[in-house]
Protein backbone atom coordinates (compact mmCIF):
# COMPACT_ATOMS: atom_id res chain seq x y z
CA UNK A 1 0.00 0.00 0.00
CA UNK A 2 1.42 3.47 -0.70
CA UNK A 3 0.31 6.29 1.34
CA UNK A 4 1.53 10.09 0.69
CA UNK A 5 1.66 13.36 2.14
CA UNK A 6 1.73 16.55 -0.21
CA UNK A 7 1.07 20.19 0.62
CA UNK A 8 -0.43 21.85 -2.37
CA UNK A 9 0.25 25.20 -2.07
CA UNK A 10 -3.30 27.46 -2.04
CA UNK A 11 -5.59 24.37 -3.79
CA UNK A 12 -8.57 26.77 -2.35
CA UNK A 13 -7.72 29.21 -4.81
CA UNK A 14 -8.21 26.68 -7.63
CA UNK A 15 -11.82 26.20 -7.16
CA UNK A 16 -15.04 28.09 -7.06
CA UNK A 17 -17.83 28.38 -4.03
CA UNK A 18 -19.54 25.20 -6.00
CA UNK A 19 -16.24 22.95 -5.88
CA UNK A 20 -15.76 23.66 -9.67
CA UNK A 21 -12.13 23.43 -10.97
CA UNK A 22 -11.43 26.71 -12.29
CA UNK A 23 -9.27 26.06 -15.54
CA UNK A 24 -8.61 28.91 -17.26
CA UNK A 25 -5.72 31.36 -17.87
CA UNK A 26 -6.17 33.50 -15.00
CA UNK A 27 -3.48 33.12 -12.57
CA UNK A 28 -3.34 31.04 -9.72
CA UNK A 29 -1.83 31.72 -6.07
CA UNK A 30 1.64 30.16 -7.28
CA UNK A 31 4.10 32.74 -9.06
CA UNK A 32 3.57 32.69 -12.44
CA UNK A 33 0.95 29.78 -12.95
CA UNK A 34 -2.10 29.76 -14.39
CA UNK A 35 -5.03 27.51 -12.92
CA UNK A 36 -5.25 25.92 -15.81
CA UNK A 37 -1.16 25.20 -15.87
CA UNK A 38 -1.39 24.25 -11.77
CA UNK A 39 -4.39 22.01 -12.41
CA UNK A 40 -2.98 20.42 -15.10
CA UNK A 41 0.52 19.47 -13.45
CA UNK A 42 -1.68 18.54 -9.88
CA UNK A 43 -3.50 16.24 -12.18
CA UNK A 44 -0.11 14.66 -13.76
CA UNK A 45 1.88 14.18 -10.21
CA UNK A 46 -1.52 12.79 -8.44
CA UNK A 47 -1.49 10.33 -11.50
CA UNK A 48 2.49 9.55 -11.34
CA UNK A 49 2.26 8.85 -7.24
CA UNK A 50 -0.30 6.45 -8.15
CA UNK A 51 -0.88 6.62 -3.69
CA UNK A 52 -3.91 4.76 -2.09
CA UNK A 53 -4.00 7.49 -0.14
CA UNK A 54 -2.75 10.95 0.02
CA UNK A 55 -2.76 13.31 2.89
CA UNK A 56 -3.59 16.92 1.59
CA UNK A 57 -2.21 19.98 3.61
CA UNK A 58 -3.56 23.51 2.18
CA UNK A 59 -6.53 21.34 0.88
CA UNK A 60 -9.56 23.43 -0.36
CA UNK A 61 -11.60 25.64 2.49
CA UNK A 62 -14.54 24.03 4.15
CA UNK A 63 -17.39 26.85 5.14
CA UNK A 64 -20.91 27.79 4.55
CA UNK A 65 -19.88 28.12 0.82
CA UNK A 66 -17.45 26.16 0.34
CA UNK A 67 -16.85 22.39 0.48
CA UNK A 68 -13.69 20.31 1.37
CA UNK A 69 -14.56 17.19 0.10
CA UNK A 70 -16.77 18.66 -2.76
CA UNK A 71 -13.84 20.48 -4.27
CA UNK A 72 -11.48 17.25 -4.07
CA UNK A 73 -13.91 14.76 -5.11
CA UNK A 74 -14.58 17.10 -8.38
CA UNK A 75 -10.82 17.37 -8.70
CA UNK A 76 -10.48 13.52 -8.37
CA UNK A 77 -13.11 12.78 -10.97
CA UNK A 78 -11.46 15.90 -13.19
CA UNK A 79 -8.35 13.28 -13.94
CA UNK A 80 -9.92 9.81 -12.76
CA UNK A 81 -8.39 9.21 -10.14
CA UNK A 82 -8.71 5.96 -8.31
CA UNK A 83 -8.13 8.13 -5.03
CA UNK A 84 -11.76 9.93 -5.63
CA UNK A 85 -13.42 9.86 -1.94
CA UNK A 86 -12.21 12.35 0.34
CA UNK A 87 -12.63 13.04 4.28
CA UNK A 88 -11.76 16.21 6.44
CA UNK A 89 -11.57 17.04 10.86
CA UNK A 90 -12.18 19.77 12.12
CA UNK A 91 -12.50 22.96 9.93
CA UNK A 92 -10.50 25.67 10.03
CA UNK A 93 -10.14 29.67 9.39
CA UNK A 94 -7.37 29.89 7.18
CA UNK A 95 -8.92 28.20 3.88
CA UNK A 96 -5.89 25.73 3.91
CA UNK A 97 -7.51 22.58 5.60
CA UNK A 98 -6.00 19.28 6.12
CA UNK A 99 -7.69 16.54 4.12
CA UNK A 100 -6.88 12.71 3.27
CA UNK A 101 -8.09 11.75 -0.27
CA UNK A 102 -8.35 7.90 -0.83
CA UNK A 103 -8.92 5.16 -2.87
CA UNK A 104 -12.42 3.29 -1.52
CA UNK A 105 -11.35 0.25 -3.08
CA UNK A 106 -8.33 0.06 -0.91
CA UNK A 107 -9.51 1.36 2.90
CA UNK A 108 -11.64 3.12 4.44
CA UNK A 109 -11.26 6.16 6.47
CA UNK A 110 -12.90 7.79 9.04
CA UNK A 111 -12.29 10.77 11.67
CA UNK A 112 -11.71 9.47 14.92
CA UNK A 113 -10.92 12.63 16.94
CA UNK A 114 -9.48 11.67 20.28
CA UNK A 115 -9.44 13.75 23.66
CA UNK A 116 -11.83 15.52 25.61
CA UNK A 117 -12.85 19.26 24.51
CA UNK A 118 -11.22 21.81 26.31
CA UNK A 119 -12.24 25.70 25.86
CA UNK A 120 -10.39 28.86 26.23
CA UNK A 121 -8.83 28.02 29.60
CA UNK A 122 -7.67 24.99 27.90
CA UNK A 123 -6.32 21.63 29.55
CA UNK A 124 -2.62 20.08 29.98
CA UNK A 125 -3.71 16.78 29.14
CA UNK A 126 -3.86 15.90 25.49
CA UNK A 127 -7.09 17.92 24.74
CA UNK A 128 -9.19 17.23 21.64
CA UNK A 129 -7.61 19.11 18.54
CA UNK A 130 -10.03 21.48 18.05
CA UNK A 131 -9.85 23.10 21.56
CA UNK A 132 -7.02 24.68 23.69
CA UNK A 133 -3.88 23.36 25.48
CA UNK A 134 -2.05 24.23 28.84
CA UNK A 135 1.77 24.47 29.15
CA UNK A 136 4.53 25.59 30.78
CA UNK A 137 7.59 26.21 28.49
CA UNK A 138 10.86 26.26 30.28
CA UNK A 139 12.10 29.38 28.88
CA UNK A 140 10.19 31.95 31.37
CA UNK A 141 8.10 29.85 33.25
CA UNK A 142 5.06 31.22 32.15
CA UNK A 143 1.79 29.04 31.30
CA UNK A 144 0.74 29.40 27.52
CA UNK A 145 -2.64 28.68 26.40
CA UNK A 146 -2.41 27.49 22.51
CA UNK A 147 -4.62 26.38 19.96
CA UNK A 148 -4.28 24.93 16.82
CA UNK A 149 -4.68 27.01 13.81
CA UNK A 150 -4.97 24.09 11.55
CA UNK A 151 -5.91 21.50 13.59
CA UNK A 152 -4.80 17.68 13.14
CA UNK A 153 -6.86 15.69 11.04
CA UNK A 154 -7.10 12.39 13.14
CA UNK A 155 -8.44 8.84 11.32
CA UNK A 156 -9.29 4.97 12.00
CA UNK A 157 -8.50 3.55 8.84
CA UNK A 158 -9.24 -0.35 7.75
CA UNK A 159 -7.78 -1.69 4.95
CA UNK A 160 -9.42 -4.06 2.21
CA UNK A 161 -7.66 -6.85 3.83
CA UNK A 162 -8.83 -5.86 7.11
CA UNK A 163 -5.78 -4.37 8.72
CA UNK A 164 -6.63 -1.70 10.96
CA UNK A 165 -4.46 1.45 11.75
CA UNK A 166 -4.51 5.60 13.05
CA UNK A 167 -3.20 8.20 11.30
CA UNK A 168 -2.91 11.49 12.63
CA UNK A 169 -2.15 14.37 9.37
CA UNK A 170 -0.61 17.39 10.43
CA UNK A 171 -0.26 21.24 9.40
CA UNK A 172 1.58 22.75 12.45
CA UNK A 173 2.44 26.83 12.43
CA UNK A 174 5.26 28.40 10.19
CA UNK A 175 7.99 30.19 12.63
CA UNK A 176 8.88 32.67 10.21
CA UNK A 177 8.31 35.84 11.63
CA UNK A 178 5.83 37.19 9.13
CA UNK A 179 4.71 40.83 8.48
CA UNK A 180 7.47 41.60 11.48
CA UNK A 181 9.76 44.77 10.93
CA UNK A 182 12.10 45.84 13.06
CA UNK A 183 14.99 43.73 14.32
CA UNK A 184 13.28 43.61 17.78
CA UNK A 185 9.91 42.71 16.31
CA UNK A 186 11.40 40.05 14.04
CA UNK A 187 13.31 38.63 17.73
CA UNK A 188 9.76 38.86 19.89
CA UNK A 189 7.78 37.07 17.10
CA UNK A 190 10.45 34.37 16.17
CA UNK A 191 10.71 33.84 19.68
CA UNK A 192 6.66 33.43 20.27
CA UNK A 193 6.07 31.49 17.00
CA UNK A 194 9.00 29.05 17.92
CA UNK A 195 7.14 28.70 21.57
CA UNK A 196 3.79 28.21 19.57
CA UNK A 197 5.54 25.58 17.70
CA UNK A 198 7.07 23.43 19.81
CA UNK A 199 3.82 23.16 22.41
CA UNK A 200 1.81 21.93 19.45
CA UNK A 201 4.33 19.49 19.04
CA UNK A 202 4.35 18.33 22.64
CA UNK A 203 0.12 18.51 22.33
CA UNK A 204 0.72 16.20 19.43
CA UNK A 205 3.08 14.34 20.90
CA UNK A 206 0.91 13.35 23.99
CA UNK A 207 -1.66 12.09 21.30
CA UNK A 208 0.70 9.81 20.16
CA UNK A 209 1.90 8.79 23.04
CA UNK A 210 -1.81 7.85 23.94
CA UNK A 211 -1.82 5.40 20.78
CA UNK A 212 1.92 3.21 21.47
CA UNK A 213 0.83 2.97 24.72
CA UNK A 214 -1.53 0.44 23.48
CA UNK A 215 0.29 -0.16 20.61
CA UNK A 216 -2.06 1.16 17.74
CA UNK A 217 -0.17 0.64 14.56
CA UNK A 218 -0.31 4.62 13.68
CA UNK A 219 1.24 6.46 11.25
CA UNK A 220 1.75 10.65 11.42
CA UNK A 221 2.55 13.08 8.15
CA UNK A 222 2.33 16.07 6.77
CA UNK A 223 4.08 19.70 6.92
CA UNK A 224 5.99 20.25 10.31
CA UNK A 225 7.30 23.76 9.18
CA UNK A 226 10.44 22.30 10.93
CA UNK A 227 13.84 20.14 11.59
CA UNK A 228 16.96 20.87 13.74
CA UNK A 229 18.98 23.65 13.42
CA UNK A 230 16.42 25.48 11.00
CA UNK A 231 16.85 28.47 13.42
CA UNK A 232 18.99 29.89 15.84
CA UNK A 233 15.67 30.16 18.47
CA UNK A 234 15.47 26.54 18.65
CA UNK A 235 18.64 27.27 21.33
CA UNK A 236 16.30 28.87 24.03
CA UNK A 237 14.45 25.73 24.07
CA UNK A 238 16.82 23.12 23.40
CA UNK A 239 15.38 20.88 21.08
CA UNK A 240 13.44 21.19 17.60
CA UNK A 241 9.41 20.29 17.27
CA UNK A 242 10.29 17.37 15.10
CA UNK A 243 12.97 15.59 17.76
CA UNK A 244 9.79 16.37 20.49
CA UNK A 245 7.07 14.38 17.69
CA UNK A 246 9.50 11.79 16.58
CA UNK A 247 10.20 10.61 20.67
CA UNK A 248 13.97 11.60 20.05
CA UNK A 249 15.96 10.57 23.10
CA UNK A 250 13.55 8.10 24.01
CA UNK A 251 13.14 4.16 24.35
CA UNK A 252 12.74 2.37 20.75
CA UNK A 253 8.96 1.25 21.30
CA UNK A 254 8.06 5.29 22.00
CA UNK A 255 9.45 6.55 19.02
CA UNK A 256 8.17 7.35 15.31
CA UNK A 257 10.57 6.64 12.03
CA UNK A 258 11.30 8.85 9.26
CA UNK A 259 14.38 8.00 7.78
CA UNK A 260 14.80 11.53 6.25
CA UNK A 261 13.71 12.59 10.06
CA UNK A 262 16.86 10.56 10.77
CA UNK A 263 18.85 11.75 8.20
CA UNK A 264 18.67 15.58 9.39
CA UNK A 265 19.37 14.35 13.03
CA UNK A 266 22.73 12.63 12.33
CA UNK A 267 24.90 15.54 11.97
CA UNK A 268 25.40 18.54 10.23
CA UNK A 269 27.83 16.88 8.18
CA UNK A 270 25.30 14.78 6.68
CA UNK A 271 23.54 15.04 3.31
CA UNK A 272 20.17 16.44 3.51
CA UNK A 273 17.10 15.38 1.24
CA UNK A 274 14.51 18.41 0.91
CA UNK A 275 10.81 18.53 0.81
CA UNK A 276 10.19 22.43 0.24
CA UNK A 277 11.81 24.44 -2.62
CA UNK A 278 11.06 28.26 -2.31
CA UNK A 279 12.23 31.54 -4.14
CA UNK A 280 13.74 34.11 -2.16
CA UNK A 281 13.24 37.54 -3.56
CA UNK A 282 15.89 39.18 -2.15
CA UNK A 283 18.98 36.60 -2.85
CA UNK A 284 17.73 35.55 -6.34
CA UNK A 285 17.91 32.10 -5.39
CA UNK A 286 15.62 29.30 -4.84
CA UNK A 287 16.26 27.86 -1.00
CA UNK A 288 15.14 24.29 -0.02
CA UNK A 289 13.93 22.50 3.12
CA UNK A 290 13.07 19.00 4.81
CA UNK A 291 9.73 19.91 6.23
CA UNK A 292 7.38 17.32 5.39
CA UNK A 293 7.19 13.55 6.77
CA UNK A 294 5.61 10.39 6.74
CA UNK A 295 6.48 9.24 10.50
CA UNK A 296 5.54 5.35 11.25
CA UNK A 297 5.05 3.44 15.10
CA UNK A 298 7.91 0.55 15.85
CA UNK A 299 5.32 -1.77 14.47
CA UNK A 300 4.66 -0.46 11.65
CA UNK A 301 8.49 -0.36 11.05
CA UNK A 302 9.06 -3.85 11.45
CA UNK A 303 6.49 -4.11 7.87
CA UNK A 304 9.28 -3.17 5.24
CA UNK A 305 8.26 0.66 5.22
CA UNK A 306 9.99 2.55 1.74
CA UNK A 307 10.44 5.94 1.82
CA UNK A 308 10.31 8.36 -1.57
CA UNK A 309 10.38 12.08 -1.24
CA UNK A 310 9.45 13.08 -5.37
CA UNK A 311 12.09 16.09 -5.45
CA UNK A 312 12.26 16.34 -9.80
CA UNK A 313 16.41 17.74 -8.43
CA UNK A 314 17.29 15.39 -5.97
CA UNK A 315 15.47 11.83 -7.65
CA UNK A 316 16.80 10.91 -11.03
CA UNK A 317 14.44 8.51 -12.32
CA UNK A 318 12.09 11.66 -11.75
CA UNK A 319 14.44 14.32 -13.21
CA UNK A 320 14.79 12.38 -16.31
CA UNK A 321 11.24 12.33 -17.24
CA UNK A 322 10.55 15.81 -18.24
CA UNK A 323 6.84 16.17 -18.15
CA UNK A 324 6.91 14.95 -14.47
CA UNK A 325 9.74 16.93 -13.50
CA UNK A 326 8.42 20.31 -14.87
CA UNK A 327 4.55 19.05 -13.31
CA UNK A 328 6.19 18.86 -9.80
CA UNK A 329 7.36 22.88 -10.58
CA UNK A 330 4.26 24.04 -11.65
CA UNK A 331 1.84 21.94 -9.06
CA UNK A 332 3.20 23.53 -5.63
CA UNK A 333 6.38 24.86 -3.70
CA UNK A 334 6.55 21.49 -1.81
CA UNK A 335 7.07 17.53 -3.20
CA UNK A 336 5.15 14.43 -2.51
CA UNK A 337 6.40 12.34 0.06
CA UNK A 338 5.58 8.97 -0.02
CA UNK A 339 5.39 5.82 1.88
CA UNK A 340 5.43 2.04 0.54
CA UNK A 341 4.63 -0.53 3.53
CA UNK A 342 3.06 -3.94 3.97
CA UNK A 343 -0.56 -3.60 5.34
Amino acid sequence: MRIATYNVEWMNALFDDDGRPLQDGQWSARWKVTRAQQFEALGIVFTAIDADAVMIVEAPAESRRRSTVGALESFAALFGLRQRRAVIGFPNQTEQEIALLYDPDRLSAVHRPLGAFAGKKGSADAPRFDGSFQIELDIDATLAVVQFSKPPLELALETAAGAALGMIGVHVKSKAPHGARSPDEIMRQSIANRRKQLAQCIWLRQRIDEHLLVHDPLIVLGDFNDGPGLDEYEKLFGRSGLEIVLGEGRSSPEQLFDPNARSVLSGPTVARPSSARFYNDRTKRYVSALLDYVMVSPDLCRRDPRWRIWHPFEDAAIYRVPELREALLAASDHFPVTLDIDL
